[in-house]
């Protein structure tokens, strides 16, 4: 039996939602999205409180020259929290975005994307929801949203105090053995990494990658015991 989004997704994002005329190549993609579980994503989930504050990311998908390619931001070096680390674009739920349970939290991810990097939203299908995961450090819980970048549109930092740039990173160089290691956080715990694009990329945003190239198909193996050290203090 065929389930609607809204069954998948929840109510309110069927009519934001539209898998037509997506490339093959995402198909795993967004097969992954309608069926992966919160805690194959990450350990840390939403409290059951639902304490919290509500956000989302969107995770976009393009095509580039040397094929698919995901769109990451990193941010400015003088920002308090996360500074000069890569991202997605996103953030937290505004009231001009809606209800949450309604389709509030797709319009935030493009809201912010488009603050964040100037893109058009109008060239970006979204076509699926990653269950939400909590961040606990900030307290925010977050819902990547899944999107294809059906008509590309330029993009670069919006706001220089707060972006350093925005650039789009080859699959393909994710997916490279010699680009992945274990980043090590001072206080001990350690997350999958990325060595791309003269980035490193960690956290959150390296453990969503990690899992969609695992649940999509296109991880290789690599060499887990290879460790990056987190400096924080730059």
């Amino acid at each position: 039996m065929t389930r609607t989004d809204e069954e998948i997704y929840g109510p309110g994002t069927g009519g934001l939602l539209d898998r037509d005329g997506l490339p093959d190549w995402l198909a795993p993609v967004d097969r992954a999205a309608r069926t992966v579980a919160p805690e194959q994503l990450s350990r840390f989930l939403p409290p059951a409180s639902g304490a919290g504050r509500q956000s989302a990311v969107l995770v976009l998908f393009g095509e580039g020259e040397r094929g698919p390619e995901l769109l990451l931001m990193e941010r400015a070096g003088s920002l308090r929290s996360h500074a000069g680390q890569p991202s997605f674009p996103g953030g937290a739920l505004d009231p001009e975005d809606g209800d949450p349970a309604h389709g509030g939290l797709l319009r935030a991810a493009l809201r912010e994307a488009e603050e964040e990097t100037g893109l058009d939203p109008a060239g970006v299908q979204l076509f699926g929801v990653l269950p939400r995961l909590y961040i606990p450090v900030s307290g925010f819980v977050v819902t990547p949203v899944l999107g294809w970048w059906r008509e590309p549109s330029p993009v670069g930092a919006v706001d220089p105090a707060e972006t350093a740039r925005v650039f789009t990173v080859p699959v393909a160089d994710l997916t490279d053995p010699a680009n992945r290691a274990t980043a090590v956080h001072p206080a001990g715990h350690a997350g999958p990494a990325f060595l791309v694009a003269s980035a490193l990329v960690w956290g959150f945003t390296a453990g969503v990658i990690d899992r969609l190239l695992y649940f999509a198909g296109w991880e290789r193996p690599w060499d887990t015991s290879r460790k990056v050290p987190l400096d924080l203090r730059s």
